[in-house]
């Protein structure tokens, strides 16, 4: 497994699609987390590069040799600033603690970047994990659509999801835009997605879909959530 699409809302509206994604994934010591941000803090390629994250399950180390390799084959932004109110990475935390204990990441959290951007940057950040030469995890946070009606969304949706199963990351990136489609984490995607192709990746597949309403019981304003795994 290469990557893992998995979304970061409350754990009682989206654990379970994130917890069934994760269900299917050996998890290694290495993990490469992507995130969207929310705040607009920071700097756009904010890269946290050393110490730990705090869980109620405990810390999880940063993988400071696989953020200096990143750092040498790609153009990252040393910046926590970024992260400090940011939660997309933060949540799936204790589901990679759960699999693998001895888990390390390099959190990454991304903003304003064109396509071009995307894509250079996948390609580089997939250059700096051959270099380290050990298994890493991609994993991209997201959420889908955001607060319309459950089968608006659910058709939108299911337009990025199509591009995201075909491992097509500038498809999922204009058909984000082209379609208005309120997909918070669509740059992170677009970038794991552009690294997970020059990895050698092949497959997508999309493991789960639901939304907010199914907790909440309102379908008029849902959050749309999926999990989906490419190797």
């Amino acid at each position: 497994m290469v990557l893992a699409l998995v979304p970061h809302a409350g754990y009682v509206y989206s654990g379970r699609i994130a917890g069934a994604t994760f269900a299917r994934v050996d998890v290694p010591e290495h993990v490469l987390v992507l995130c969207p941000n929310h705040t607009g803090l920071g700097l756009p390629r904010a890269l946290w590069s050393r110490g730990a994250w705090r869980t109620p399950l405990g810390d999880v180390e940063v993988a400071s040799e696989l953020t200096e390799c990143l750092k040498r084959h790609a153009r990252l932004d040393e910046d926590e600033r970024a992260h400090v109110h940011e939660h997309a990475i933060e949540v799936e935390l204790p589901f990679l603690q759960r699999l693998a204990p001895r888990v390390r990441v390099a959190p990454l959290c991304l903003q304003r970047l064109s396509l071009d951007e995307c894509l250079e940057l996948g390609a580089a950040l997939a250059e700096g994990i051959r270099a380290f030469g050990r298994r890493v995890l991609i994993v991209c946070s997201t959420d889908m659509s955001h607060y319309i009606r459950a089968e608006i969304a659910a058709e939108l949706d299911r337009l990025a999801l199509d591009q995201v199963e075909a491992l097509n990351p500038a498809g999922l990136y204009r058909v984000v835009l082209d379609r208005r489609i309120s997909m918070c984490g669509f740059i992170p995607t677009t970038v794991g997605l552009a690294a997970a192709r020059a990895l050698g990746a092949e497959r997508g597949e999309l493991v789960g879909y639901g939304n907010s309403g199914e907790t909440s019981g309102d379908f008029g304003r849902v959050v749309g959530y999926a999990g989906a795994l490419v190797s």
